[in-house]
């Protein structure tokens, strides 16, 4: 081999290990750099959540409101409340479904108050309102998680079913929030957390008048959550997706009424497609003691909320292929049946259980 030959080997082998060393520093360099970049983020979110932990509200001795606090997640809230030593009061316009609630949490050191109203009426909220506060004293934190829901196809929805989801869902949760408003304004200091829905976020077939007014609640709840930082009140909005609190029962069906209860019933009781009542409630109070401004319930809620921001017109064209699935019109039409009324093979059966063991726990059944 001659000299111009080995020189050429010899100059290309060094460039070879050169070119490696060059890589393998590059690589640790990337990986120091990775590994700091996620240390820093472990440790912010650390400091954060120790932050937000020292920071948050002190519910005990604190005196809350529920609206719809007499059965299911209501219910379940005001337990949860009341076992982080608030003052609860309930309200509902069930007597009696109010009567066994207050008996129950009669048990917790604080006392509770339980009170008649129908929230879609103004005079009653402000009777109530004060009846709470001669009491208890100031109205500390307000829970709007009053609501109804009507199911059926758009076809035997009438304008009375808007109205009432309008009613009871929107313009009762402005009716209490305007009743405390005026203290916490002048203290300069409250929590208002308004229960909206995955339904105030994506318009879901066959509860269009429940969607509605879900809707109207999370606008009203975003933009009082803007409005109202300026006067020390913290104004949350919880977007639960399907829950097991036994509600189905409950709930008006039209249409094909037994059909249309066993899909959502069913859908209502299934751990792949909802999530339990305590565990959501747990997260809520979280969410009310750190003043968090949004929380999406249940990973399939996450999920179908993230879906719709990033592709809207896909996921109203899927709900559309959705809706070619559930039941049509026809049965009793425009006639309303309680969930109670419209049980069939399907639900209640095991596929339900779940569901109808929470609806005893939670006061559903009468």
């Amino acid at each position: 081999m001659g000299l111009k030959k080995k020189l050429l080997i010899g100059l290309m082998s060094s460039y070879v290990k050169s070119s490696r060393m060059g890589r393998k520093r590059k690589y640790r360099g990337y990986g120091k750099a990775l590994a700091i970049t996620v240390g820093g983020a472990c440790a912010a979110y650390a400091a954060g959540a120790a932050v937000r932990q020292w920071l948050e509200y002190d519910l005990k001795g604190k005196t809350v409101l529920i609206t719809g606090g007499s059965r299911g997640l209501g219910l379940v809230l005001a337990r949860r409340f009341a076992r982080e030593g608030a003052r609860v009061a309930i309200c509902a316009r069930d007597r009696s479904e109010l009567q066994r609630a207050a008996l129950e949490l009669a048990q917790f050191e604080k006392p509770a108050l339980a009170i008649p109203c129908d929230l879609t009426e103004p005079a009653q909220v402000e009777s109530m309102v004060s009846t709470v506060r001669e009491s208890f004293g100031q109205i500390d934190v307000l829970i709007n998680n009053a609501g109804t829901i009507s199911v059926g196809p758009a076809e035997v929805m009438t304008l009375e079913d808007y109205e009432e989801a309008m009613k009871t869902i929107y313009w009762a949760s402005l009716y209490t929030i305007l009743s405390v408003l005026p203290e916490m304004r002048e203290r300069q200091d409250g929590r208002i957390v308004n229960i909206s829905s995955i339904g105030g976020l994506i318009s879901v077939p066959h509860l269009v008048p429940y969607s509605a007014g879900k809707f109207a609640l999370t606008g009203l709840s975003r933009g009082l959550h803007a409005e109202l930082k300026k006067d020390g009140i913290t104004v949350t909005t919880i977007y639960p997706g399907l829950m097991r609190t036994g509600s189905p029962r409950n709930a008006t069906f039209k249409g094909q009424h037994r059909d249309e209860y066993a899909w959502f019933s069913i859908s209502d009781a299934l751990p792949l497609t909802s999530m339990s009542a305590e565990r959501a409630a747990r997260r809520i109070v979280t969410a009310c003691k750190r003043g968090e401004t949004e929380v999406v319930l249940s990973i399939q809620a996450k999920v179908a909320a993230i879906f719709n921001g990033l592709f809207p017109g896909a996921t109203s064209d899927l709900l559309g292929y959705v809706n070619r699935l559930l039941p049509g019109p026809g049965g009793i039409g425009e006639e309303r049946a309680k969930g109670a009324e419209s049980e069939s093979s399907l639900s209640p059966s095991w596929l339900t259980k779940l569901s109808d063991q929470a609806a005893k726990r939670n006061n559903q059944i009468h």
